[in-house]
């Protein structure tokens, strides 16, 4: 799950993460009347939307004065901002970030991920701040620095001083970037984050150093114990479908193609659209069915792949395990007769109960196309599909 800027910098003051001082505005007055709220004399007007690269789309201005604060916020809101995050169709701006300007020295990179590598914690930090960190790591590795955090123990100041060291920072700073660290590990724990971002982590003519963009991502399998977490979701900033199918505990991302997918299982779902790939045809969708799906949860998968103007054709591709075939035919049936499907539909059904499954497809009427095996299913639905 992701959050706005203004909602992450919220969280980041709880733990005393030094931010600047901001008010988010719905609208031009409430832009206007934020910044006369702030006490200096240049403000930042910034797009609110989930996605990197907005200062690039025109979504962060410079306002040298009030007027300025006007005329960019009546530009920004309303816009679509298309970055190299939003794809094609961009995002609308609904909401803006009004903050107070700063003296910047000099600007840096700072993360905290996952790194499923060393199933640990790695906080990373980079000199080459402002820029995007992908095109760092693809030109200039050798200035992305790392440090691999132990899980009982935590981050240790000497890790976070260390860091600082080899991001360059200047030593009459070095102090408060480690306490800057070890308040975002903080934040990145007991918040359950996948990502705490900052970019760029600036050091100001004042002696401070200083948040001046923030994003937070969440597991999503933690929010169960995050409520306030939970209370930040922005539904605008998601995919209709997506929405539908987290009513039903069902794992789905749209994607550009035409063959929709559904399938049991992260990793069987993630070579199926491989073989897809393979065989030539363009999956519109990642969409795990889980392991205890009911007729109905296969239903409404049904209903969410179909919703995807795009979709030409699907295919359903079970290994029935914890899943039971017969379970998944009745669903594709009753599914099925609801949409009144006429697309072209292959079935692929392995493991248990898997007779039974193939006895309903097979008597069920429909024109349903029957296959063996992953490969054979696959070549089946993008020839059909074709």
């Amino acid at each position: 799950m992701n959050i706005h800027e203004y909602q992450a910098k919220e969280i980041f003051r709880e733990y005393n993460v030094a931010v600047p001082n901001s008010k988010v505005a719905f609208s031009v007055d409430e832009a206007v009347e934020a910044a006369k709220e702030l006490t200096t004399d240049v403000k930042v007007v910034k797009a609110q939307i989930h996605a990197g690269g907005r200062g690039k789309a025109g979504g962060v201005k410079i306002a040298k004065n009030m007027d300025e604060v006007k005329q960019y916020a009546d530009e920004i809101l309303g816009k679509t901002l298309v970055t190299h995050q939003t794809g094609p169709d961009g995002k609308e701006v609904k909401r803006l970030l009004i903050e107070e300007g700063c003296d910047i020295k000099n600007e840096y990179y700072l993360g905290v991920v996952l790194d499923r590598a060393t199933s640990s914690v790695v906080m990373m930090g980079s000199e080459e701040g402002g820029t995007e960190i992908e095109e760092v790591a693809a030109e200039t590795p050798e200035k992305i620095f790392k440090e691999v955090v132990d899980p009982v123990v935590g981050l240790s100041p000497y890790q976070a001083r260390r860091l600082a060291f080899n991001m360059n920072i200047p030593k009459e700073y070095v102090g408060k970037a480690v306490k800057f660290m070890m308040s975002l590990y903080k934040v990145f724990v007991e918040k359950d984050c996948s990502i705490a971002e900052i970019n760029p982590l600036v050091t100001t003519g004042d002696g401070e150093v200083i948040a001046l963009d923030a994003k937070l991502n969440f597991d999503d399998n933690a929010l169960f114990r995050q409520k306030d977490i939970q209370e930040l979701r922005d539904l605008d900033e998601e995919d209709e479908k997506e929405i539908e199918a987290s009513k039903y505990d069902l794992s789905y991302v749209a994607l550009d193609g035409n063959i929709g997918c559904m399938v049991n299982g992260a990793g069987l779902a993630m070579s199926t659209m491989d073989i897809i790939k393979h065989y030539g045809g363009e999956p519109a969708n990642f969409l795990d069915v889980g392991g205890g799906a009911t007729t109905e949860k296969v239903t409404e998968a049904f209903k969410i792949i179909l919703s995807d103007q795009n979709v030409k054709g699907i295919f359903v591709n079970i290994f029935g395990g914890i899943m039971k075939c017969d379970v998944i035919a009745e669903g594709v049936v009753e599914a099925t007769k609801q949409v009144g499907l006429e697309m072209p539909l292959v079935v692929r059904l392995e493991g248990t109960n898997v007779d039974q499954g193939k006895k309903i497809l097979d008597e069920s009427g429909l024109n349903i196309t029957s296959a063996e095996s992953m490969a054979d299913g696959a070549n089946k639905i993008v020839s059909l599909v074709k």
